[in-house]
């Protein structure tokens, strides 16, 4: 039924458009009683869940910041069976991001391109939605996924990202420092590690006992890969999010034109699957065996997500496929890695 719905109409539409259209449905569905019928088809079962971070997580398969920005849906996918939602991008200071269009489907490839550009409402409006949702008792694992606001220059980057830190990290199960979105300039050279190690620490100091984790990049070689993978466990992180999006261009099937009309941005989806899984090796290689590593790119299928956690993930996100595979998606992958046992 879906994949007719995205081809007939879905496909047709803006997909920002789209998008928020899919969320407005996404926030109904976790309102009682929408939330009890939809959970009684898609909650995974008990022999699914995972304990990571020192939580409970309902299933190893969540989604990954980007999807929610604003923590507005977080009720819903919990309700659609995702044993965790990490929401963000939040900057500190509330942003519009990049001028649109800033969403494009390359449908032929399974993907999409954004430049989004860390479009959110700000952390002060983050924190009054997840204190709202502490008050109800969510039924999933909420991350919190922070990045530098625009305006803030890069060497003033810490002090931004502690500012974040500080007014969400007691409303978050877990923290993680975004340092490796294309679609903000500079913010990728924070990857550096002589640049990353004091940011960390200091965003570290203002988390507190909320586990904190770094989300990186795949499109950094693999040796400075390891070198932050590293450097987490040595500043005492708790984990590790591999990956974000990428700026290659590689191999895709759709026409060139699209591609170059679309311009630049993040790359996520299928054409990931072989970097993610490159990318998670080396991570795994580099840190102690309960040390997590969230396993994000290219996840499509249960197929896909119990690779991720046989080469070692602890937890595997997705997003794009949610694009691709509709609503019940998480349900989907649910019984796949159930039927897999």
């Amino acid at each position: 039924m879906y994949p007719l719905l995205f081809r007939v109409v879905l496909s047709r539409l803006d997909p920002e458009f789209a998008h928020h259209a899919g969320m407005a449905v996404i926030r109904v569905l976790g309102v009682p009683p929408f939330s009890w019928a939809t959970r009684a088809l898609t909650a995974p079962p008990d022999e699914q869940r995972v304990h990571a971070l020192g939580l409970d997580f309902p299933s190893p398969f969540g989604i990954a910041a980007g999807f929610d920005k604003n923590a507005v849906g977080v009720r819903g996918l919990a309700a659609l069976g995702f044993g965790h939602v990490e929401v963000g991008t939040i900057t500190a200071i509330p942003q519009e991001g990049n001028p649109k269009p800033r969403l494009f489907r390359l449908i032929p490839d399974r993907a999409v391109i954004n430049r989004m550009g860390f479009n959110n409402a700000g952390a002060d409006a983050a924190a009054a939605r997840l204190a709202k949702l502490r008050r109800r008792r969510p039924s999933t694992i909420i991350g919190v996924n922070i990045g530098k606001s625009r305006v803030v220059e890069v060497e003033n980057a810490t002090a931004d990202y502690v500012t974040s830190a500080t007014k969400l990290a007691p409303l978050a199960d877990y923290l993680a420092v975004n340092v490796s979105s294309p679609n903000t300039p500079g913010l990728r050279g924070l990857q550096a590690v002589e640049t990353l190690a004091p940011l960390l620490r200091a965003v570290k100091d203002a988390a507190g006992s909320t586990p904190l984790l770094v989300k990186i990049a795949p499109d950094l070689p693999d040796e400075e890969i390891a070198a932050i993978a590293q450097l987490a466990v040595a500043e005492g992180l708790a984990g590790i999010v591999a990956h974000n999006t990428t700026i290659s261009r590689d191999g895709l099937k759709t026409d060139a034109a699209k591609i170059e009309a679309a311009g630049a941005g993040g790359l996520s989806g299928a054409p990931l699957r072989e970097r993610s899984m490159e990318v998670l090796k080396v991570v795994r290689g580099a840190v102690p065996a309960d040390f997590c590593v969230i396993a994000v790119g290219g996840v499509e299928t249960a197929e896909d997500v119990r690779a991720r956690l046989d080469a070692g993930a602890t937890l595997v996100q997705g997003y794009t496929g949610f694009l691709y595979r509709g609503p019940f998606w998480g349900r989907q992958i649910s019984r796949g890695l159930r039927s897999a046992r």
